[in-house]
């Protein structure tokens, strides 16, 4: 459809000044001081999405921050693709470290540099943007729904009641995502899966109060000590996980699966070098791409206690925190996992402390077959733009609402996302290429026509 093309580069600098508008909106889903944010930015996704050519948009609130849906139906008889999407984002911090404002985006040697510019406004973007193409050349091959929420950086605690409610105005064949990455744009993959999640924190009290370091050290354990030791005992010397069962329902990678795996293109120079560290750690017996895919993982995302302020204070402190997560692959249950976590820490409690520890969130691992029209539409589409056929591969993040989506509306999910892995996601100095969102514009009107095909052929 080359008027697709024409239309995207006749319009790609207007495509362009709107997402930086969207990205100046600090959506920090996280921060209760963001509620009004929030609204602002649903209400300009909703905006956004009527101008791109939606028949209908609506703002629904919900218990938290409030969900955008919006719909092109054009034929009854056509398939009905649901776009799901996010428009909040993680916390900026730490702010020192970013060398532009996170919502202050800038265009630098060809990419866009903003909290969200991948994760996920810019993705969400493109399929606004691939709405406008085909309805503006009367083109459209399905009918569009979308479902574009506030809390997916948070877990989506609201999203659950919301598509229970609304299972007829979610009614659809296949949902599409686009908050994924792919190995590189001279390497295009699709995810087959991603990994699931739990989510705790726990906390260790020593002494009723701050203490002297210096009258009380040495007789009185140490809340932040004590907690140092907890974690560690979670790795053994090969960093295999020691909690309990933790494995028990871990379905096991194929010998297969691991080949097509390998083929994927890795330089461990580049990759050690791109993160600024001199040796890669991880599970032994497995390679880095199969440790951030098809192994579970445990990993310490806060640490604190104490006097952190400028300066010296010779405290020993009362209480010491931890957040701490798990990532999940197929089979295991994030509620199973997540009581296993708790009961490990307050289990294995030093003398001379008490620990509490509580859910956060978590969700489930997702896998679609690679053998589904979903998945082949989204290939085919790839292989059209790219020229090359994407390769299959499992990513590490979570989406966890995807075993939600396919329980409550029994259909399938298709990843179609455009980003790196080196856009540093959830970081300081987020990142997306120019060329990753003007290519995911061009290729997903592809993924329409190439479903809407394979379904009326089935």
């Amino acid at each position: 459809m080359p008027s697709w093309k024409e239309y995207q580069e006749q319009h790609k600098d207007r495509f362009l000044n709107e997402l930086l508008d969207l990205l100046r909106i600090p959506s920090v889903s996280a921060r209760s001081e963001h509620k009004p944010d929030m609204i602002r930015c649903a209400d300009a996704v909703k905006q956004r999405l009527l101008e791109a050519g939606a028949g209908r948009a609506e703002v629904y609130p919900t218990e938290g921050h409030p969900v955008v849906y919006g719909e092109k139906m054009t034929d009854p008889s056509l398939p009905t693709v649901l776009v799901y999407g996010h428009y909040d984002v993680q916390p900026a911090d730490p702010l020192e470290l970013w060398h532009s404002g996170p919502f202050e985006p800038v265009i630098k040697d060809g990419k866009i540099y903003a909290r969200g510019a991948c994760d996920d406004k810019g993705q969400v973007y493109m399929h606004i943007k691939a709405l406008e193409i085909m309805t503006k050349t009367n083109s459209l091959a399905c009918n569009i729904k979308f479902i574009i929420e506030g809390e997916e950086e948070v877990g989506s605690p609201n999203l659950a009641k919301f598509v229970k409610q609304q299972k007829e105005l979610l009614k659809a064949d296949v949902i599409l995502i686009s908050d994924t990455s792919m190995l590189g744009m001279d390497t295009p993959s699709i995810d087959a899966g991603v990994r699931g999640l739990s989510y705790i924190e726990v906390e260790v009290t020593g002494p009723n109060r701050d203490l002297h370091s210096g009258v009380y050290g040495g007789a009185v354990a140490n809340p932040i000590t004590m907690l140092a030791k907890m974690i560690a005992s979670c790795h053994d010397a090969n960093n295999h996980i020691t909690i309990p069962g933790f494995y028990d329902d871990v379905v096991e990678a194929t010998p297969a699966e691991r080949e097509k795996m390998a083929k994927a293109p890795y330089n461990e120079k580049e990759y050690s070098e791109d993160l600024g560290v001199k040796n890669l750690w991880g599970e032994k017996g497995y390679t880095t791409n199969e440790r951030t895919g098809i192994r579970p993982t445990l990993e310490v995302n806060g640490i604190w206690g104490g006097y952190t302020g400028e300066g010296a204070k010779t405290v020993l402190p009362s209480k010491a925190f931890a957040k701490i997560s798990a990532r999940l692959v197929p089979n295991q249950s994030s509620a199973k996992t997540t009581e296993k976590l708790l009961s490990y820490f307050v289990s294995i409690a030093p003398a001379g402390v008490t620990v509490k520890a509580a859910e956060h969130h978590g969700g489930e691992p997702y896998m679609t077959p690679v053998d589904s029209i979903e998945y082949r539409a989204a290939a085919k589409a790839i292989h059209t733009t790219f020229g090359k056929e994407p390769i299959p591969v499992r990513g590490g993040g979570s989406i966890p609402i995807c075993s939600l989506f396919e329980k409550e509306l029994g259909i399938r999910i298709v990843f179609m996302g455009f980003g790196l892995d080196s856009d540093n996601l959830h970081s300081p100095n987020e990142k997306f290429d120019l060329f990753n969102f003007y290519k995911g514009i061009e290729t997903i009107p592809y993924f329409h026509q190439f479903y809407a095909e394979m379904k009326k052929g089935e």
